[in-house]
């Protein structure tokens, strides 16, 4: 007969030390400062995370590498089953966040149904998707999310789609709150998790989640590629009120996007055509700044 052995479990850190993520994965570094910002705000949450990376990192039974209650749903099924656990939380008055921690593959594509059916009952939780543009889980296949000319186990010799505009999808569910997160600007980042601690309803984040097995890039670049994609205005960062509303967070400051190509082994130079990219990216800032001119915010 062998002895029943305790297990303890700690809320001091959202994401334990000593997971066997990968180096330099942005996902990680999300969870951290997701953590910061729940703590800041003497904040706790429930995870619920579809099949993803973000699920793998848990570990095996009977240890975890989450110091909150996790529950694994299906691909598909995540929004749902956190709608009924805000429920249950909601029946009872009791505290803490119910949170959606999912990857674009259960975010964009496999889970958009129930994304989209939670966002239009207006569902009282916070869902945050970590961007990492590929199935990286599951061998690295293109996602919806993976932009035009990347190269994956499914399109090895580039994508020919361009990335879908969740954003803009989600906007039009007239949810509370969505906005664009950057694990490159802490301080923006933190104020958005504060924002949407404060709402009640269904708030949408976007991170974008460098994937250094995935994008072919050196874990140390992690933070600099997401920061040139922001400088560059490839990944925006901005807040969406009521689906009617816009903010913009941080300017790009003109930094040319080349650089953060260059060093991704998952684009060829004869499938990115930088010119386009660069009138893209310019055409989507303008249309962002039109939008936070004619309906700022409030407050």
């Amino acid at each position: 007969m062998t002895a029943a052995t305790a297990i303890h479990t700690s809320e001091e850190c959202l994401l334990r030390p000593g997971n066997t993520n990968c180096g330099g994965c942005g996902m990680s570094v999300g969870l951290t400062m997701l953590g910061r910002g729940l703590a800041e705000a003497n904040d706790t949450c429930t995870l619920v995370i579809p099949a993803c990376c973000g699920i793998v990192t848990a570990g095996a039974f009977p240890t975890t590498s989450y110091g909150v209650p996790t529950i694994a749903t299906t691909f598909a099924s995540a929004p749902a089953v956190a709608s009924g656990v805000a429920s249950i939380r909601d029946l009872n008055d009791e505290p803490g966040q119910v949170i959606c921690w999912a990857g674009d593959g259960g975010t964009y594509d496999i889970g958009f149904a129930t994304l989209s059916a939670a966002a239009e009952r207006n569902e009282n939780i916070i869902y945050i998707c970590y961007d990492n543009e590929i199935y990286g889980n599951t061998g690295g296949q293109r996602s919806s999310a993976t932009p035009a000319g990347a190269r994956t186990t499914t399109t090895p010799w580039g994508k020919t789609e361009g990335k879908k505009d969740i954003m803009s999808i989600i906007a039009a569910h007239r949810i509370p709150y969505a906005a664009t997160l950057s694990i490159a600007h802490p301080d923006d980042f933190a104020a958005k998790i504060s924002t949407a601690l404060s709402i009640r309803g269904l708030r949408f984040l976007l991170l974008h989640s460098p994937c250094p097995t995935g994008w072919k890039s050196e874990p140390a670049d992690s933070i600099e590629l997401v920061r040139l994609a922001v400088a560059s205005g490839l990944f925006p960062l901005y807040e969406v009120f009521d689906g009617a509303s816009y903010r913009i967070n941080v300017e790009p400051d003109g930094t040319d996007l080349a650089e953060y190509f260059l060093r991704q082994r998952r684009f060829d130079d004869e499938q990115i055509d930088l010119n386009a990219t660069r009138r893209a990216c310019a055409d989507q800032i303008q249309r962002l700044k039109a939008l936070a001119s004619q309906y700022p915010p409030d407050n």
